[in-house]
């Protein structure tokens, strides 16, 4: 296996040998990388094969068995407070409660986040004028378009303009055209200097990524560009890379 050369600038994300056991299962089997500022590294696998726990672990919601994990400038074993302050996190089943409406969930979560008075204020506004919504701050969530949920969610998700974000299969269900539109909004975060971190399922959207990670049973298999995956491989599409590694998997669930 190939590995990529590391970043220039300063990693975000720092994990060696990083093990998690439950009991004698081993979900997570020394897994090593590093992600940069700015960069959208995907992390791919077929069900069992460790990214959610991997996930949890970087999130600072699971605490690792042993090895090393740096999120943001903190221990994921000492500092997983510090992560979560620091980070931003949307999953498929995106957050916001349908029935407050789009302004009252903006300022909800930003005080989850951390946020109030004046910089609560602005950032809210802020959010409402980069999406386009200001017309639509007391619409309730639950009457909006799934593809404007999901893209309101994953801006909430970066109000305290965390460090890094997590987008746990964000695009699931959401037509072509808001795809792209979704994705037109994590390369302009990454763009300026957010780190994102994302699961998928659809092998086109591992093309947008600067950085590969594919797991199988617990392992890292590939970490690499999707262009020098494909070039090792001779493939010509990350979906044919994703076969011929996930094909190997003995674990389902």
């Amino acid at each position: 296996m190939k590995v990529a050369s590391e970043v220039s600038g300063n990693n975000v994300i720092e994990v060696k040998d990083l093990v998690k056991r439950f009991g004698d299962f081993i979900a997570d089997d020394k897994l090593t990388f590093t992600v940069g500022k700015g960069q959208i590294f995907g992390l791919l696998g077929a069900n069992g094969a460790g990214k959610t726990t991997a996930i949890r672990m970087l999130c600072g919601l699971l605490k690792p068995t042993s090895g090393y994990i740096k999120v943001a400038g903190y221990d994921g074993f000492t500092q997983s407070d510090k992560i979560k302050e620091n980070i931003g996190y949307m999953s498929q089943k995106f957050s916001l409660y349908e029935d407050l409406t789009v302004w009252e969930n903006i300022r909800f979560f930003g005080g989850i986040y951390g946020l109030w008075g004046k910089q609560l204020r602005e950032r809210s506004e802020e959010l409402l004028q980069n999406l386009g919504m200001d017309q639509h701050r007391d619409t309730p969530i639950a009457d909006l378009p799934l593809g404007w949920k999901q893209r309101l969610a994953f801006s909430v998700a970066q109000i305290h303009k965390p460090a890094v974000i997590f987008l746990d299969e964000p695009t699931g269900g959401v037509d072509p055209i808001a795809r792209k539109h979704f994705w037109e909004l994590i390369s302009k975060a990454a763009y300026s200097g957010t780190t994102v971190v994302v699961t998928t399922h659809y092998m086109d959207e591992a093309e947008y990524c600067n950085q590969i990670v594919i797991m199988v049973d617990g392992k890292i298999v590939a970490n690499n560009t999707p262009l020098e995956l494909k070039k090792e491989y001779q493939a010509k599409t990350m979906n044919d890379v994703f076969l011929r590694l996930a094909q190997s998997a003995s674990r389902t669930e």
